[in-house]
């Protein structure tokens, strides 16, 4: 219930490219977002979709975030969780266009899950590196030899806690960094926070489900006020930062 109000309302204050008037953001929205070209990739991403709808595979699952809304039970079969727990077939194109757009080397991602989002951030750009941390192992594992059959090469998998694992990270910045995982208000804001060091003039932040609940809308709104945070991008289910010294800090809410 509390998604459809938020929904109602972002519907009521959102606009197109024609309420846009910086020209960074209106370039994102109309050449990014608005893109409406046919990616031979769209095929790529869609036939792994099916394939992970077909798999008879079952996992146990460790859920170290706020879980699912709808599989509560710990063993659950990947052909459900790819319509609960992953991307969808649009954010997956749409982070495909983000990922090609900005041209990102160097991306990180909190939340593997089944790789839907992964995949599209490496098909965007064979020659990126992309780490990806998941809390759960047999997740990652299962996900991992998925990417194998596929001869994906640009992608490194960690499983662990992502406070643990943001400690230890050896990269200093990244292009983006892809926060999808542990739908929390503390949690979110805490990561965001630890990671604020990795980012850099030109850097994306992207947040996944920034209307999960009332405390992620919370998370959201601090996020938009912190200092360093000049422009946002709010698309209902992803919510887009960016750092750009040069920008006056302005929020926007795009209908896609």
């Amino acid at each position: 219930m509390y998604q459809i109000k938020q929904y109602i309302k972002f519907l009521f204050k959102a606009t197109n490219q024609h309420g846009v008037h910086s020209p960074f953001v209106y370039n994102f929205v109309t050449k990014c977002l608005y893109d409406k070209k046919k990616y031979d990739a769209y095929k790529d991403l869609q036939n792994y979709r099916k394939l992970l709808q077909a798999s008879k595979v079952t996992l146990q699952i460790t859920d170290l975030g706020e879980g699912s809304k709808t599989l509560d039970n710990n063993v659950r079969k990947v052909s459900q969780m790819v319509s609960t727990s992953s991307s969808t077939k649009k954010e997956a194109r749409l982070l495909y266009r983000v990922a090609k757009y900005f041209k990102l080397e160097s991306v990180l991602e909190l939340g593997t899950s089944l790789g839907m989002g992964t995949y599209a951030f490496a098909l965007a750009n064979e020659n990126s590196k992309i780490i990806t941390v998941e809390g759960c192992k047999n997740t990652s594992n299962f996900t991992k030899s998925q990417f194998e059959n596929l001869n994906v090469n640009n992608t490194n998998f960690n499983i662990g806690a992502f406070a643990s694992k943001i400690k230890k990270l050896d990269q200093t910045h990244f292009d983006c960094i892809y926060f999808d995982g542990h739908h929390n208000k503390e949690a979110t804001i805490q990561y965001f926070e630890a990671l604020l060091p990795n980012a850099h003039n030109d850097s994306i932040f992207i947040f996944d489900d920034i209307y999960w609940s009332k405390e992620m809308t919370e998370a959201w709104e601090y996020i938009k006020s912190y200092s360093a945070v000049t422009v946002t991008v709010d698309c209902f289910h992803l919510g887009f930062v960016f750092f750009r010294k040069e920008q006056a800090k302005e929020h926007f809410k795009i209908r896609l």
